[in-house]
């Protein structure tokens, strides 16, 4: 593997991918290219460290090492066992595979995971009389595998668990937000930590923690142990020790608020076991308030929350979401909103008209990410109050 320039796939959420492709290039990410839920790029191995220690919206970080057609499996078994796997794999090591298969000649991905694995497995008799081990729930080498018709790509994930496990949550409530998903809200939002930040349905503080990290520039892996390059032959620890140093230089100081409400005790304890488990008890207030009673007291404001919709939580739809509208047009003027929902009848409900809709997925829901400006008066408020 050529460590110097490597091609790196990086994989996020549906709607996240020009928010990726941003931070890549802020990285230091080289011929950075956008695709569908995923971005490519090109940078070396500190590189590789630092993406996935510090990028918000990478799901995970892959490193291409073989690609080769084939049609059919005994094609596909023969190419998979003349590869040299022990460039990646020490024969005392476990490994584990992750597939995506969208082929009409190969359909079943179970049954091609099992082909790999067998090839690796046999190829290691051979060569070193040692069969290394699967396992699926700590592997030390994880693999993808990837066949789109005839084309297969082999890659190596240099995460190991999906990169939203932050480290940080110890509690959650239902169907809590995905952190990917809930740092890339906060950067379609314009959230730079310039100013103060309300979630009003804050829930187990996802999203506030995300605002504080992102505030901070606090990266976003911070809190997390283990990433999958440490069990690479090639780890450098003294470099990847450098880089989390250089990156933890820059964290700065916030001297903005930000606050989040809920009016179930249990969802605040749970966020205030997260804050505390990020130990951000400092920079971050949680208090049971119901948004629909509540006025804007931080100036200047923004709003971005994931309010509970009948998917995840029943709630009286119609006048929940009515209750929101008249709650940002009567209490919150000169403030911009965003709020994601999976009713896509959520904008008529609310009786704003949004001035922008993204389309995103919070899971396997189609949603939409709303913006609302809410003006003081009228439109003329948005010039007489340009500080906020």
């Amino acid at each position: 593997m050529n460590t110097d320039n490597l091609q790196i796939q990086i994989k996020t959420f549906f709607g996240l991918e020009q928010v990726l492709a941003e931070e890549v290039k802020k990285l230091g990410g080289k011929n950075v290219d956008v695709k569908n839920r995923a971005v490519t790029c090109e940078g070396d191995l500190g590189f590789l460290y630092k993406l996935n220690y510090s990028c918000r919206t990478a799901l995970k970080i892959l490193v291409p090492i073989m690609e080769f057609k084939a049609f059919n499996e005994t094609k596909y078994y023969d190419k998979l066992y003349k590869f040299e796997w022990d460039q990646f794999l020490e024969p005392n090591q476990t490994f584990a595979i992750d597939a995506t298969v969208n082929s009409e000649r190969f359909s079943h991905s179970q049954f091609m995971t099992l082909k790999m694995k067998d090839a690796i497995v046999d190829y290691f008799q051979e060569k070193h009389k040692v069969r290394p081990n699967i396992s699926k729930d700590n592997p030390d080498i994880k693999f993808h595998l990837h066949i789109d018709r005839e084309l297969v790509s082999i890659s190596l994930d240099s995460s190991g668990d999906p990169l939203f496990k932050r480290g940080y949550r110890k509690e959650q409530t239902v169907a809590p937000i995905n952190e990917v998903l809930a740092s890339g809200m906060l950067q379609l939002a314009g959230w730079d930590g310039k100013g103060n930040f309300l979630d009003p349905m804050c829930g187990s503080g996802t999203l506030l923690i995300e605002a504080a990290m992102i505030a901070m520039d606090l990266p976003a892996q911070t809190f997390r142990r283990n990433f999958a390059f440490q069990n690479w032959k090639n780890y450098d620890s003294e470099l990847f020790k450098t880089i989390k140093e250089v990156r933890l230089n820059r964290v700065k100081g916030f001297t903005g608020k930000i606050v989040g409400y809920d009016i179930d005790y249990s969802a605040l304890d749970a966020a205030r076991a997260n804050i505390e488990s990020a130990e951000m008890e400092d920079v971050i207030e949680v208090r049971k308030q119901n948004f629909f009673d509540s006025e804007k007291d931080m100036f200047p404001l923004l709003i971005v929350f994931n309010p509970p919709y009948d998917e995840r939580i029943s709630i009286n739809d119609d006048d929940f979401y009515k209750k929101i509208g008249d709650t940002f047009k009567q209490h919150y003027p000169n403030t911009l909103a965003w709020l994601i929902s999976a009713d896509l009848d959520a904008p008529k409900k609310i009786g704003l008209r949004p001035s922008r809709k993204i389309k995103l997925f919070n899971g396997k829901l189609e949603t939409r990410f709303l913006q609302y400006e809410m003006y003081d008066g009228s439109k003329k408020g948005k010039y007489m109050n340009k500080e906020e």
